[in-house]
């Protein structure tokens, strides 16, 4: 009798209506909602178990053959398909779970885009009142000390097996509890979304005008637009681009604006160390009339470094667009295209913190090393060149304005349809996505200092990056009380919280002194 193929032997029913579905199998393509009943709860409370461990070689030893192969294809379907879990409508509607078609390459994307930007370009003010050593030295100890949060937050995002935390306040909540994660993660996500975004705005309308007035040169007419008419400008810009549904379906913007921030951070620090050093420089920390007026300055300083690694917000988000399985999980590919965007980011930060400050040393503008170029090289480089880089900084400016508005988007239509029961129309989107792109712009008219603020934001949004994920790795992960890992993590956790005191009252004294406050732009 001819040996039937083993693929033949297996036959999977249809799950009946209200039991557990397969995550590859549900309406929405490869999904894994959030457990929605105590039972759901109960179930995936138990790390230990998966719906292949029944089928342990001990079960199987006293079975015949044939059954046996049945059920060593059954272990192996079990391990493909991955998580079971309860079935939650709503994730199927929302723009950061909507699509779980995402990839390494998709991750490599976003990671850059939202990891490289405008925050950048303000590093080599950081040396000018930190020097040579102090700078290179806080500048590393963070980007390690992300790099490790940033590793924790992706093994934290399915934790408890047949549950993931798609985004940062469900892990939040999940670590802290319902209530204080949600008053501990809210704000600085928030901020970091939509501050963000806002000052995007001023920057790309400021950027804007610069790039018109170096192409048009001495031919723009009498009455060019204003900054503010420049904002708007920008503004309908981006409400254009973000008709776009979810988060996977920027990956092709993200990686735009992956390219343009490389491209524009190589062009500004090869420029500047290129051209001649103005004669006047010096690489001593600049001096302050008073020893606190020093200290205060060198906390705002860090703030500003610590402003520059933002992006882990985002983290969960962009994991939660890939699909995960016990065999294939969806840490896996993330990991592996944080890894190559991190990569580049160090490429992009380190050049420009150390390339800018030995060119311009304490000359340095506090509007940054774009302000820099423009000021003392405008004659002396070319303006293709120059209009080229601001060109850059626009395209970057307008595609993180994307992938930092998502999770605000996400968080309307969440409200949306918890009360209509409903996925939103493409009215209903396209309405919440035109009311938040001019909220912002309102909001960066009334108040133009806002993307000053880098030294007391990055003290501000301090935690999400550096404290909360190593907090959330003790109350999740439980390690062993008293053990290395306890202590390693508390100890982590607790300076990252001390630091965002320190940046922040180093930042509001950097207000509070006109002398010292960090200008961008200023509509005139």
């Amino acid at each position: 009798m001819e040996e039937r193929p083993e693929t033949e032997l297996i036959s999977i029913p249809a799950t009946p209506r209200g039991v557990s579905t397969p995550e590859a199998l549900t309406p929405s393509g490869q999904r894994s909602p959030r457990p929605t009943s105590a039972a759901g709860a109960k179930s995936s409370a138990s790390a230990a178990w998966t719906p292949a461990s029944l089928i342990s070689p001990r079960f199987l030893s006293p079975i015949g053959t044939p059954m046996k192969r049945v059920l060593v294809n059954m272990k192996g379907y079990l391990e493909e398909v991955g998580h079971l879990t309860k079935l939650n409508p709503q994730d199927a509607w929302l723009p950061i779970t909507e699509s779980r078609n995402g990839n390494a390459h998709y991750a490599a994307f976003h990671n850059l885009n939202a990891g490289v930007g405008f925050q950048a370009l303000l590093l080599p003010v950081a040396f000018a009142f930190l020097g040579w050593s102090w700078g290179i030295i806080s500048l590393t100890v963070a980007y390690c000390w992300q790099l490790y949060t940033l590793w924790i937050l992706v093994q934290l995002h399915e934790a408890v097996p047949g549950k993931r935390y798609n985004r940062y306040v469900e892990l939040a909540q999940a670590a802290f509890g319902e209530k204080l994660g949600l008053w501990l993660a809210v704000f600085p996500t928030v901020y970091l979304s939509a501050g963000t975004a806002t000052a995007l705005i001023l920057i790309g309308g400021e950027t804007m005008k610069l790039f018109f007035q170096i192409v048009c040169g001495p031919l723009c007419s009498s009455n060019p637009l204003t900054t503010v008419e420049w904002y708007l400008v920008f503004t309908s810009l981006c409400i254009v681009l973000s008709q776009l549904p979810n988060l996977n379906s920027i990956a092709g913007l993200s990686l735009v604006g992956a390219v343009t921030a490389i491209t524009y951070s190589t062009m500004v620090w090869i420029l500047s160390v290129s051209q001649p050093r103005p004669p006047t420089i010096s690489y001593q920390p600049l001096s302050l009339p008073s020893f606190s007026a020093s200290i205060f300055s060198i906390m705002n300083a860090l703030g500003i470094v610590a402003f520059a690694f933002r992006g882990h917000n985002l983290v969960l988000e962009i994991q939660a667009t890939m699909p995960s399985t016990f065999k294939h999980p969806a840490h896996v590919p993330m990991w592996k295209g944080a890894k190559v965007a991190y990569f580049f980011i160090a490429m992009c930060l380190f050049p420009v913190a150390i390339g800018g400050f030995w060119a311009y040393g304490n000359l340095m503008p506090s509007a940054g090393i774009l302000n820099a170029l423009y000021g003392f090289h405008s004659h002396d480089i070319a303006r293709g060149l120059l209009a080229m880089t601001f060109l850059l900084v626009v395209f970057n400016c307008l595609s993180s304005f994307q992938i930092y508005s998502m999770p605000v988007f996400d968080s309307f239509e969440a409200s949306y349809t918890a009360r209509t029961n409903r996925p939103c129309s493409i009215w209903v989107r396209s309405g919440f996505r035109v009311f938040y792109g001019f909220v912002n712009f309102f909001i960066g008219v009334a108040l133009p200092f806002l993307s000053s603020l880098a030294g007391l934001l990055g003290g501000l949004t301090l935690p999400v990056t550096f404290a909360y994920p190593c907090f959330m790795w003790v109350l999740i992960k439980k390690p062993t009380k008293y053990s290395f890992n306890w202590y390693f993590h508390w100890i982590l956790g607790w300076l990252g919280i001390a630091f965002s005191l320190t940046f922040s009252i180093g930042g509001i004294w950097s207000m509070v002194n006109s002398g010292l406050t960090l200008k961008f732009f200023r509509p005139n």
